[in-house]
């Protein structure tokens, strides 16, 4: 199911969230001062590209900076790449099948925000395949 939706994602909406977040990233690593905020918009870019299957997480060593460096995030970059993901998540839901892929839309719109802090890990099940030969 996750590649279904994975692929659908790709088509609708994720080729161009990744090229927006790409582009970011671009123009912040280009300014210099920026490139921490450019990397953050290359990983999210990535999360944006093929979601299902993986989540974000809040690093447990995120602190007062990574809140401080959203402050910026928002200020460069943060404000459109929310607002792309509204615009998109509320033309995906027009449809039945899309439904599913604009809430998924609408929950990339807080990481839109804040990226500083976040991490994106794959999700672990824990089915029968997934046991290693230790347990």
């Amino acid at each position: 199911m996750r590649l279904i939706l994975n692929i659908l994602w790709l088509v609708l909406s994720g080729f161009w969230l990744f090229v927006s977040y790409m582009l970011a990233g671009i123009v912040l690593c280009i300014l210099i001062v920026t490139i921490p905020w450019g990397i953050a918009s290359f990983r999210i870019g990535l999360y944006a590209l093929w979601p299902f299957g993986r989540e974000i997480v809040a690093k447990p060593t995120a602190g007062v900076g990574s809140f401080l460096g959203n402050v910026v995030w928002v200020i460069l970059a943060g404000w459109w790449l929310a607002l792309e993901h509204i615009l998109t998540g509320i033309a995906l839901c027009i449809t039945i099948i899309g439904i599913p892929l604009g809430i998924a839309n609408f929950k990339l719109v807080p990481v839109s925000l804040m990226p500083l802090g976040k991490e994106v890990r794959d999700i672990r099940r824990g089915g029968p395949f997934d046991r290693t030969l230790a347990s």
